[in-house]
């Protein structure tokens, strides 16, 4: 439910056209919340259908011209609803923890390879926020917006920071590791 909540809040900052949503997506709230750009596109013609969002009228029609969607008041009010609403965290599932898991009794070959490769992706990702947060938010810049924006990027900021720890610990304990797994 929270993709059409995530287009009101694009379109909320900037009327944009399908396009343009999808890559604001890549450049900012799909560092958070991703979507497919079929996604995001069958998601426009939902939100049009419920009157939660309209195209602009273009000053000439033309065949194959972008249109350019704004939120209608429908939409904000569905938006304002939703972020009001209470909801109870979700639970994390890893795919690397489970496979840990399951090295623990069938082996941990090619594990150790991984996590380094995850390491390298999370320390990549961190020095991307770390670089966003340098050049978007310098010191005073605290309007409420900002500030808001912000806290979202210090959430990634500090998860990534968490991953390069974690995997930090976890390939040192491969280091106490036998040579071999014992056979199970």
């Amino acid at each position: 439910m929270s993709l059409p909540h995530a287009i009101l809040t694009a379109l909320l900052e900037k009327p944009s056209s399908g396009l343009e949503l999808t890559r604001r997506f890549d450049r900012s709230i799909g560092y958070f919340w991703s979507a497919t750009h079929q996604q995001i596109y069958r998601e426009l013609g939902k939100l049009e259908a419920e009157g939660h969002i309209r195209a602009l009228p273009t000053q000439q029609p033309a065949r194959g011209q972008k249109k350019r969607y704004e939120v209608l008041p429908a939409g904000r009010a569905e938006l304002a609803r939703w972020t009001a609403a209470s909801q109870d965290p979700k639970p994390l599932r890893d795919t690397m923890l489970l496979r840990l898991r399951a090295a623990a009794v069938v082996g941990t070959e090619g594990i150790e390879a991984d996590l380094r490769r995850h390491l390298d992706l999370h320390q990549r990702q961190l020095a991307e926020y770390e670089e966003i947060q340098e050049r978007d938010f310098p010191p005073g810049k605290d309007a409420p917006q900002d500030r808001l924006q912000h806290l979202v990027l210090r959430a990634g900021i500090d998860l990534e920071t968490f991953w390069t720890r974690w995997l930090t610990h976890a390939l040192e304990e491969f280091g106490w590791l036998p040579a071999e797994d014992p056979a199970p």
